[in-house]
């Protein structure tokens, strides 16, 4: 049974889009660049928010704003979070300069 208002799933194989007044269809074997192409977007800003965090971790230890057990688990945070960008960036098979992105004009984003 349907229900009212939503359509029925289907594959990305079969969706197509109305874009500037044409059909567009996204077959299957694009799905994979499909999907590589969103994790290099995220990862990208993922990995953005991680340095800057760190940099922002850095002037804050530098400060003295911290205390000893704030900076361990910070510090344990970061760590945790560079090691499973590693992972994603390996199950996508992304590599670093993947993940920085050119801005034409701006130069490379990382």
């Amino acid at each position: 049974m349907r229900r009212r208002g939503r359509r029925p799933h289907r594959p990305v194989a079969a969706v197509q889009l109305r874009r500037a007044g044409r059909d567009v269809r996204i077959e299957a074997e694009d799905r994979a660049h499909v999907e590589r192409g969103l994790a290099q977007l995220v990862l990208t800003l993922v990995e953005l928010l991680r340095q800057l965090m760190e940099r922002q971790a850095i002037r804050r230890i530098e400060a003295g704003g911290l205390s000893d057990d704030q900076i361990e688990r910070l510090g344990a945070t970061l760590m945790a979070l560079e090691e499973r960008m590693e992972e994603l960036k390996e199950h996508f098979e992304l590599t670093d300069s993947d993940l920085n992105l050119n801005l034409g004009p701006l130069g490379r984003l990382l």
